[in-house]
C-alpha cells in the first residue's frame, strides 16, 4: 500500500500524553491525516465531521471513558478500528470483548505504535471498507501478554483452550498463552465459531478434531497429536456434533 493513506484520531485527556502520542503518529509515513481530541465529546465531534480509519484511545478519562466511547463507535455504520493506549492492563479483557485491534501500554514508543498501525492495516486493510469490517467481525482478536507487551491474537489461531482456575490457556500451533478470562465465558462467546466443550477443563475447535476414540479412562479427542479427555456428560453431544459436521462436509 502507498504511504499517507490512514486517517487517525488520537484521544487522551492528559495533554502531555496526547502530545507524545500525536508526535509519534505524525512521524509515521502511513498516516495521512491526524486529528486529536481531549475527551470523548470532542472525539465524537471529530467523527461527526468526517470518516476516521483508526482511533488511538485512552481508557481512563473523565465523563465518557475510553471503553464507553468504544462501545459507541461500534454502533457506527462504518466503525473505525480501535487501539487502546493506556497505563493499565486491567482493561485487556474488555478490549477483547470490544474487538480492539491492539492494546498499547504507556509510555508509548514509536516502534510499538508502528506495530499497531501494521496490525490495523493487516487485519482490516482500510478499516472503513465493508469487506474488511466483515472479516474483523468473523475473526475477533484476544489480548495476550508477550514479554511485557499486550498483543492481539486472532481467534482463528486458537486450536483448543484449557481452564486454569479463573484463567484460560489458549493453545495455538506454535505455543500457548494465558489470558484472564474463564473457560465458561469463552465457551459461550465462541460457540457460534465452532468451539465445543468436551470437558469441564477443555474447549476445542470442532473442525480440528482428528480422532475420537475410547481409551482406558474413557473417550479422548486428538488435536495436533495431543490427546484431550472427553467427560461422560459431553460424549454423546460431541459424537452428534461430529456426525452432523461430517454430513455437512459430505453434502457440500
Amino acid at each position: 500500500m502507498t504511504t499517507g493513506f490512514l486517517r487517525v484520531l488520537a484521544v487522551d485527556d492528559e495533554p502531555p500524553a496526547l502530545d507524545e502520542l500525536a508526535y509519534h503518529l505524525r512521524a509515521d509515513p502511513r498516516v495521512a491525516r491526524l486529528h486529536t481530541a481531549g475527551d470523548a465529546t470532542e472525539a465524537l465531534r471529530v467523527l461527526r465531521d468526517g470518516d476516521v480509519d483508526v482511533v488511538f484511545l485512552d481508557i481512563r478519562m473523565p465523563g465518557l471513558d475510553g471503553m464507553e466511547l468504544a462501545r459507541v463507535l461500534r454502533r457506527f455504520a462504518r466503525p473505525p478500528a480501535i487501539v487502546f493506549v493506556t497505563a493499565y492492563d486491567d482493561g485487556a479483557v474488555d478490549a477483547f470483548d470490544l474487538g480492539a485491534t491492539d492494546y498499547v501500554r504507556k509510555p508509548v514508543r514509536a516502534e510499538r505504535l508502528a506495530e499497531s498501525l501494521r496490525r490495523v492495516i493487516g487485519s482490516r486493510v482500510v478499516p472503513s471498507h465493508p469487506a474488511a469490517l466483515a472479516r474483523a467481525e468473523e475473526d475477533p482478536t484476544i489480548p495476550i501478554e508477550l514479554a511485557g507487551t499486550t498483543r492481539m491474537l486472532p481467534r482463528s489461531a486458537v486450536r483448543w483452550v484449557e481452564a486454569q482456575g479463573d484463567y484460560a490457556r489458549l493453545h495455538t500451533a506454535d505455543g500457548s498463552h494465558l489470558v484472564r478470562v474463564s473457560l465458561a465465558t469463552l465457551a459461550e462467546r465462541w460457540a457460534d465459531a465452532g468451539f465445543v466443550r468436551i470437558h469441564r477443563s477443555y474447549l476445542v475447535q470442532l473442525k480440528l478434531i482428528a480422532e475420537l476414540r475410547l481409551a482406558n479412562s474413557g473417550y479422548v479427542v486428538v488435536i495436533d497429536g495431543t490427546e484431550l479427555p472427553v467427560s461422560r456428560r459431553h460424549t454423546r453431544e460431541l459424537k452428534d456434533k461430529l456426525v452432523r459436521a461430517a454430513k455437512q462436509d459430505w453434502n457440500r
